[in-house]
């Protein structure tokens, strides 16, 4: 036996003890928090060795995360916001150690860059915050999510081999919990009104457990293409294709129907080239409908009828209420967007502070919009980000955010067509479906700081950046910056 068998022998020797030990005295002495030091021992271990481990077991438990009220109010996701900082920690502790070796392309990208300028609004904006302590908590919140997801994310994610590792670490979990929904949801006949709570505990609600299921479909439909034909992995992706899309099917949630059917136009948009185009219409669309809402009033003329704005316990009544502004949810969310536009009205140019829409919208609703559950008590948000981000930042700050997504939507089509590897160009459709889709989803929600969505929301901006150096470095095109 080897000098280094034998050092690895006593380590797990020792560590077995250790364990054995932690978890006999633990419960012997009702002190079980000491169940928990091999755990932080082994995660320093492998933040000494190789701290990638650590970030693939953060993605690993992302789909099982499960939300935690802590004494003082604030909810916290167990375990995923402990590692999320953690893995801050050890990136900037690496950053410091190895900084003249990382490679200056990747902070000087045109992403990273509209990123950064997003950044450092909202922290403008946390200082002159209208509640400075809500926005401390958002600002440090957003300094671990860009660091970890985006950052410590473009320094992993380099390969084809390293997304596709990626893309396995998430599905066996995300597969758990969808036959773990839908065997409770089974059990109750499917029902549209049973959704709601057999999510629970590893989501929120249903529109979180949707979006999951609906940003990631890229990821396994993509990397499924890379392997053969009827082989194990092959089939494998394919009847979890199958079964994602299973769980969307009975999720009975609008927002993932709509934003599948939109990456599926970009898709070809994409591969037409038509990205400007339609981000242009798309710009021109939302700008014509808020100036028609807004002339003369005409906003009030979609007040809802309070008796008759309900919530359905049928999926094809809640469509027909849709339609007819009868529905509870929908209608909601205009009785927040209409306390935004007078909030917008009141700081434009600063806004109110991250963080900080919850705590203020309240006095700027409109009595005629009301409905039942205004009350609000779980205190959700505004159910838009791009409106959001505008009333907590200001104009500017929602041109910054509204910029970001256009840079990288722009970005991803050139990155695309000047791409000639076949896998690394799926994996630039794969990251801009699942944008697509994100971009989509915060029409109608505020996701992108929820680790099951953020994560993602991030990681897919630096996967483009890094193919984008690869392919300059590669020397087959000449990228402009």
């Amino acid at each position: 036996m080897t000098l280094a068998d034998q050092q690895m022998r006593n380590l797990l020797l020792g560590f077995g003890t250790l364990t054995v030990a932690s978890l006999l005295v633990g419960v012997a002495g009702g002190w079980y928090w000491l169940a928990g030091i091999p755990a932080v021992l082994l995660f320093g271990y492998m933040a000494l060795v190789d701290f990638r481990k650590i970030f693939y077991l953060l993605f690993f438990f992302i789909p099982l995360t499960v939300e935690v009220w802590l004494p003082n109010g604030t909810v916290t996701d167990m375990p995923t916001e402990f590692m999320t900082v953690l893995l801050m920690g050890i990136y900037f502790v690496y950053t410091l150690r190895n900084g003249r070796t990382l490679s200056a392309d990747f902070i000087k990208h045109p992403i990273t860059l509209a990123l950064l300028a997003h950044l450092g609004w909202f922290f403008i904006t946390s200082v002159t915050s209208q509640n400075h302590i809500i926005s401390l908590k958002y600002s440090l919140a957003k300094i671990w999510y860009v660091t970890t997801f985006f950052f410590l994310a473009g320094h992993i994610l380099k390969e084809e081999k390293d997304l596709k590792r990626l893309t396995w670490v998430v599905l066996f979990p995300l597969v758990f919990t969808i036959f773990y929904v839908l065997r409770k949801h089974a059990a109750i006949g499917f029902s549209f009104e049973g959704i709601h709570t057999v999510v629970q505990p590893f989501y929120r609600n249903k529109v979180a457990y949707a979006c999951m299921l609906t940003i990631f479909l890229p990821f396994v439909w993509f990397t499924r293409q890379m392997y053969r034909i009827w082989s194990w992995p092959w089939m494998v992706l394919a009847g979890a294709t199958l079964l994602l899309l299973i769980g969307i099917e009975f999720s009975y949630t609008r927002a993932a129907y709509g934003t599948l059917a939109i990456a599926v136009a970009a898709y070809f948009g994409i591969k037409w080239r038509l990205m400007k185009f339609g981000l242009a219409g798309a710009a021109l669309l939302g700008l014509l409908y808020v100036v028609a809402m807004v002339h003369h009033n005409n906003y009030l003329d979609h007040k809802p009828n309070y008796e008759k704005t309900i919530t359905h316990e049928d999926f094809n009544d809640l469509l027909t209420a849709t339609t007819k502004g009868q529905d509870v949810s929908t209608m909601e969310r205009v009785y927040r967007w209409v306390a935004g536009g007078h909030m917008i009205a009141e700081r434009p140019v600063l806004g109110f502070g991250p963080g900080t829409f919850t705590h203020f919208y309240k006095t700027y609703t409109l009595h005629g919009f009301r409905t039942y559950v205004s009350d609000n008590p779980e205190g959700s948000g505004m159910h838009c980000y791009y409106l959001m981000t505008t009333v907590e930042q200001g104009y500017f700050g929602g041109f910054l955010f509204i910029a970001l997504v256009f840079i990288v939507l722009l970005a991803g089509e050139r990155i695309y067509h000047q791409t000639t590897d076949p896998n690394r160009k799926r994996l630039v459709m794969m990251v801009m479906m699942t944008t697509i889709i994100i971009d989509g989803l915060l029409l109608m929600n505020d996701l992108v700081e929820t680790d099951k969505i953020g994560s993602f929301f991030f990681l897919c901006m630096a996967v483009l950046v890094n193919i984008d150096i690869a392919n300059k470095s590669a020397g087959k095109i000449k990228i402009s910056s």
